[in-house]
């Protein structure tokens, strides 16, 4: 995947995001990592793999898919905020489970956090992140293919939003 072309299109979006609400980019992080952990979890949430008390299925893939490309919008942003739009992102390997890979996410994120969200983690901490994100998409059984183009569907709706005051 054109890792390199999501990252421009993401900072149009955010640069439109900046402009439009008056915002200093630079204190927008720690929004973003919190951002990040609620996406993850109403992900989690539509998959419904750690709900081990339930019967009820999960939610219909293109749910799915929308609230993975969502979390991606964050983990794109952040990246951009840090400057580590050129590395080389893969897959890692993949968790027993769902609930372990999402767990790896959440543990990537915080270690993303640091001590201070203001200060940049290290590259291999964001590569980190990134390469679990990739790999839980995988576990959802998403393509390269799809996954690019629920990005650039929702990237759409995003901008929609914005020109309508969301």
């Amino acid at each position: 995947m054109n890792w390199q072309r999501l990252f421009d299109i993401q900072k149009q979006l955010d640069d439109h995001i900046v402009a439009e609400h008056g915002l200093n980019r630079s204190e927008l992080t720690r929004h973003k990592l919190l951002a990040l952990h609620v996406e993850l979890g109403e992900l989690a949430n539509e998959t419904r793999c750690f709900k081990y008390w339930s019967r009820k299925p999960a939610a219909p893939r293109a749910t799915i898919l929308e609230e993975y490309v969502d979390a991606l919008h964050f983990v794109l942003s952040l990246g951009l905020d840090w400057a580590y739009t050129d590395l080389d992102f893969t897959p890692e390997a993949p968790g027993a489970d769902l609930t372990e890979q999402f767990q790896r996410v959440i543990e990537r994120t915080v270690a993303c956090q640091g001590t201070r969200t203001e200060e940049k983690p290290e590259a291999s901490a964001y590569r980190a992140l990134f390469s679990a994100l990739l790999t839980l998409g995988g576990q959802l059984g998403f393509s390269e293919r799809e996954i690019e183009s629920a990005y650039l569907a929702k990237n759409e709706v995003n901008h929609q939003r914005q020109e309508q005051g969301y």
